[in-house]
């Protein structure tokens, strides 16, 4: 199980490794696609403070790291969030979003399922229903609609 980033990280690993045995695996709120907020704030000193050189590859272009990897051939489902408590990073996006990540951009293709909860993306993590629903794909695949 990912967040965030983590989930960009995992898919650079398989890239280049393998892992036997690798089961079922749940991204929460993964930028599989990139995020916008790089591709506005990316250039902005502070940001690159706070997120570093890796922060700063996670736009939307075609030659974002996440952009670059393609396709995923392992079984994942994603939960994306569509609410926020970043209100200004929230402006930077289109459409439903986290605060950091539109709900479109988590996606991926090759994913096993997708959903949408109404949370937000630093507290993802915690929410029981995310959590609920994690065990649910790591054990059965999918996710249980609410």
């Amino acid at each position: 199980v990912t967040h965030s980033m983590g989930g960009i990280l995992l898919r650079q690993y398989l890239s280049e490794h393998t892992i036997p045995r690798l089961g079922r695996t749940v991204m929460l709120g993964p930028p599989n696609q990139g995020s916008e907020v790089v591709d506005r704030l990316g250039a902005w000193a502070p940001f690159q403070w706070f997120n570093g050189p890796a922060g700063s590859q996670m736009g939307t272009g075609p030659d974002s790291l996440p952009n670059q990897l393609g396709p995923v051939d392992f079984p994942v489902g994603i939960i994306a969030g569509n609410q926020t408590i970043n209100f200004l990073l929230s402006t930077q996006l289109p459409g439903p979003n986290d605060g950091k990540v539109t709900v479109e951009r988590t996606k991926v293709e090759g994913m096993q399922d997708h959903l949408v909860l109404p949370v937000t993306h630093p507290f993802m993590m915690r929410n029981g229903e995310v959590i609920a629903q994690v065990k649910i794909f790591l054990a059965e695949g999918r996710f249980d609609y609410p």
